[in-house]
């Protein structure tokens, strides 16, 4: 009996045990330590808790990661055609269209001419959302103008040999223009209502990045227009005569990233900060995020930014920074086949040379992962196609398609 009953407590506490360690285990897997490691640049506080360095995370799906073409030139932004093929741009003034296996199908010209210089070139691209009848595309460029440049947007029909493009016209610039090489934006958007989001930078140098401030620059905005390059009917400042009344949001510094969340239709935009403080922001129309004013990040010099904060009053908050900075340019959110990725946002990473993977919760980010960190290539842009697999691009030229193993 004495041996039964020390038996059976033997049980008891084993199991106990057990219970407490794979209770342990859960714990971990969801909080574990931030993905982030380096020191920051600053000393700035967060406005909140998880604004930054939230907890880190890891995909249990398995992944087949594939490199289905190299050496297509300088690609910058990637969408797909109705029928699923890619259709990516080139910095130097083309567009290119591959099948989902990597090989090129034709090269298309025909387009304005570009001042590829620094940041500069053919940028973004975006189709009607009636291309199946009007063939139109909607693209971004650094357009030679007056004595200097500008970001502009143009329209054109994509020819029926889907090598050219015809009647092509300029509908919108980010006046004024200006004689620099960098901070341009930019990202194309349609939301449901058929109106085109646009997204510039403020030009970088101290001399314009003030104009971010100004609602009668182009410079550091978030547009939206109609397809002819007019304001939308309920802009925030379309009754403001001083403004431009495409002006959506204002005070950026440099957008390269729009995306649209998959079920609660929310517009979130993605900026380089400096040294440290790139952000992620919920678009709210006619709000003010601050740059030059406030930034959590500091000049590549290492000064502070104007009087140094972080936080102002009327002055949005991003709901998540980084810093050190990981320099992500196009950003989409996930609604393929895999449950654990579902509405998650991606992020294509430059000088962070990875794919950032963000869980957003209630507008917070709750968990960060890095995808594709051994790969050591400068990710431009990222986006899901129409066969549920995200496609994204580098600057050295390669198109990566990230797959489940399964498949």
């Amino acid at each position: 009996m004495h041996i039964l009953r020390n038996v059976c407590l033997f049980v008891f506490i084993a199991l106990l045990s057990s219970c407490k360690e794979n209770s342990n285990a859960q714990v971990s897997a969801q909080t574990t330590d931030p993905v982030e490691t380096n020191p920051p640049h600053t000393d700035f506080k967060p406005a909140f808790e998880g604004q930054t360095r939230a907890p880190g995370m890891q995909t249990e799906t398995g992944l087949d990661i594939d490199v289905i073409a190299e050496s297509i030139g300088q690609p910058w932004g990637i969408t797909h055609l109705p029928d699923g093929r890619l259709l990516i741009t080139d910095k130097f003034g083309f567009m290119q269209i591959f099948d989902t296996d990597g090989n090129l199908i034709s090269k298309i010209t025909g387009f304005p001419a570009v001042d590829p210089d620094g940041q500069g070139g053919l940028l973004d691209v975006t189709l009607d959302p009636d291309f199946e009848t009007n063939r139109m595309l909607y693209w971004t460029f650094s357009e030679p103008y007056q004595e200097g440049n500008l970001t502009s947007v143009a329209k054109g029909k994509l020819a029926g040999e889907e090598d050219t493009i015809e009647n092509s016209e300029v509908i919108f610039r980010a006046e004024p223009a200006y004689n620099g090489r960098l901070h341009y934006g930019s990202r194309l958007l349609f939301d449901e209502d058929g109106y085109l989001f646009v997204s510039t930078g403020e030009r970088s140098d101290k001399a314009t990045r003030m104009q971010a401030q100004d609602l009668d620059s182009g410079y550091g905005k978030i547009f939206r227009m109609t397809t002819n390059g007019d304001p939308a009917p309920n802009n925030p400042f379309i009754s403001n005569v001083e403004a431009v009344p495409q002006i959506y949001t204002y005070g950026h510094r440099n957008v390269q990233g729009l995306a649209i969340h998959p079920e609660t239709k929310a517009l979130w935009g993605g900026e380089f900060g400096p040294k440290g403080g790139d952000e992620i922001n919920l678009i709210i129309p006619g709000k003010n995020y601050g740059w030059p004013i406030i930034t959590y990040g500091l000049e590549y010099s290492g000064d502070a930014v104007g009087e140094g904060i972080a936080q102002k009053e009327g002055m949005e908050q991003p709901n998540y920074y980084w810093d050190p900075a990981i320099s992500f340019s196009g950003i989409t959110f996930y609604n393929g086949e895999i449950s654990e990725w579902k509405n998650n946002l991606f992020l294509a990473c430059l000088a962070g040379s990875h794919i950032a993977r963000l869980k957003i919760e209630n507008d917070k980010v709750v968990g960060e992962e890095r995808l594709l960190a051994d790969e050591g290539e400068r990710f431009r842009d990222v986006h899901q196609g129409k066969d549920g697999k995200l496609y994204a691009i580098t600057d050295s030229g390669k198109i990566y398609k990230i797959s489940t193993k399964d498949e």
